[in-house]
């Protein structure tokens, strides 16, 4: 079958395809061993022979899709240039897989791996529908007012973003246990906008995406996602 370059790389399960097109413009793939650092180029899955930083790859035979609950201090890359410990370290399989989205380093909870690279706008675009949730722990009590700011969007440097649930769950002294649910996916997005409001995060976890849900699946262990998880991602 012949497909752009970028796709194939995501069926091997390198990477979503817009981290593919990265790769590729960083000039690290060669088609046939000639370097191919331009993107519109298409590649015959027989006949052609792709490689990465010089080491062919493949399509991945079989794909997967696994559930982390990721503890803070991993990162949600394949690796890291600094040494610093991925959610790779983690997740331990065959198959070549990848996280889908990004969990800061002092963010856990849920978080997808796969290998495969068509389903990655199925749950990080806002396009998707599919909302996030979190727990966090806030430094301080935010009034009504503030609480209604977050809702209907704060401008957190340069972005308005869009409306947003809030709920207090329980207060302790100075502190406030919150549940937010946000449509979006900026950079630490949440930590801006509860700093916005001034409640700085003091911890913060990820508990679901979508109908996709962490459960009691503890902090560091990971399960494959179920037949009924998998085709909602895939819708």
């Amino acid at each position: 079958m012949i497909e752009r370059l970028q796709k194939y790389m995501s069926h091997c399960g390198i990477a979503s395809r817009r981290k593919c097109e990265d790769i590729i413009l960083q000039g690290r793939v060669k088609v046939n061993g000639s370097v191919a650092n331009k993107l519109g180029l298409k590649v015959d899955d027989v006949s052609d022979i792709v490689s990465i930083d010089d080491v062919v790859v493949k399509k991945e035979g079989k794909k997967v899709y696994i559930l982390l609950n990721k503890p803070v201090g991993y990162l949600s890359a394949v690796t890291d240039d600094r040494g610093r410990n991925t959610v790779l370290d983690i997740v331990k399989v065959k198959e070549r897989v990848y996280p889908v989205g990004r969990l800061d380093y002092d963010t856990s909870g849920l978080i997808i791996l796969t290998n495969d690279g068509e389903v990655y706008n199925n749950i990080v675009h806002p396009r998707s529908g599919r909302s996030k949730i979190y727990i966090a722990t806030l430094k301080g009590i935010p009034s009504g007012s503030s609480i209604e700011r977050f809702k209907s969007g704060l401008d957190i440097g340069g972005y308005i973003t869009a409306e947003a649930d809030f709920k207090i769950i329980n207060i302790d002294k100075n502190k406030s246990k919150v549940e937010i649910k946000i449509h979006e996916g900026k950079n630490r997005q949440i930590r801006r906008m509860c700093s916005k409001i001034g409640c700085p995060v003091l911890t913060l976890t990820r508990i679901a995406i979508g109908d996709i849900r962490l459960g009691n699946l503890k902090e560091g262990n990971w399960r494959y996602l179920n037949k009924k998880e998998i085709d909602y991602i895939k819708k």
